[in-house]
């Protein structure tokens, strides 16, 4: 009886450890994404009134150019940031992994604008790249490299890079911080014998210490993909979705019909369809990183 009595205890115990983050899960994740889901079957508005209209919010949604547009444009911002914020962290991380004082503080440097909000760092590039007062056109016509001001903000192309430009001076930091940790996890033993064997500071890098981060790089790619799927406040501030609506994000989309357009019920619909593509997307990569790391 006493044996038999011992698991039970210790399930027991093991639930109520769990049972915080078990609640706050079940608070802040799964019951929103539930309401969410029953929202986006119905008419709902934010003027008032709602109807349960089944999948027509979702068939609007695939029949819908904009949100397709605004979808494309996201995966093309995302494929433009995360490589480049892959490269930068992990060169500045290859840079600053030493334990000098001076290392420690160009780590505290690049990652200083990490705890800048999203919404100040925008709205600072957004006047440092103005055309009128901006600092770094300043900059580039006392240099010579330009013969006039660059208006950012009136072509899409160059709003998409003004953008990148700015997040990632604000997240590069991240990255750095999380691969300087796997570089300094590394046995240094390791890259000594390596040392010892003839192999150079970039076959070391290659060889020992991409293979050794693979855990980082895959949880900073993850991170960093997300968060580009889902930004909306950098393009808010610095380009209102223009012009002409081609730097439209899928989540602008979502609160341009929610809340501008008060299609609650239709937003939810949109939201949840980003969500679905994110989630494929992320166990995807996921699932290609294990198989290369099996390989």
């Amino acid at each position: 009886m006493r044996s038999a009595a011992k698991p039970i205890r210790s399930r027991c115990a093991g639930l109520i450890y769990v049972a915080p983050a078990l609640l706050f899960v079940i608070l802040f994740v799964i019951y929103p994404l539930a309401r969410l889901v029953g929202l986006s079957l119905t008419s709902s508005s934010l003027l008032g009134g709602s109807k349960f209209i089944g999948l027509t919010n979702y068939v609007r949604a695939f029949d819908d150019p904009v949100f397709w547009q605004a979808l494309w444009f996201t995966v093309r911002y995302t494929l433009y940031i995360t490589p480049i914020l892959m490269i930068l962290g992990f060169a500045f991380a290859l840079l600053t992994a030493a334990n000098s004082p001076l290392s420690r503080f160009a780590r505290s440097a690049i990652f200083l604008p990490v705890v800048v909000g999203l919404a100040s760092s925008s709205l600072l590039w957004f006047w440092l790249l103005d055309e009128q007062v901006g600092l770094i056109n300043r900059v580039l016509l006392d240099l010579g490299l330009i013969a006039h001001p660059i208006v950012w903000w009136i072509d899409p192309g160059l709003g998409l890079w003004g953008v990148i430009i700015s997040i990632v001076w604000k997240v590069v930091g991240f990255g750095t911080i999380i691969f300087v940790a796997a570089i300094q996890g590394i046995d240094a033993e390791t890259l000594d014998a390596a040392m010892i064997d003839g192999a150079g500071y970039w076959e070391r890098v290659w060889r020992i210490v991409l293979p050794l981060s693979a855990r980082s790089i895959l949880l900073t790619t993850l991170v960093s993909a997300i968060g580009s799927m889902l930004a909306f406040d950098q393009f808010y501030i610095m380009t209102a979705g223009g012009p002409r609506s081609q730097t439209f994000t899928s989540v602008y989309w979502m609160y341009q019909n929610s809340f501008i357009y008060f299609k609650l019920g239709y937003g939810a619909a949109l939201a949840i369809v980003t969500v679905v593509i994110i989630f494929l997307g992320v166990t995807a990569q996921i699932l290609l990183t294990r198989r290369g790391a099996r390989t």
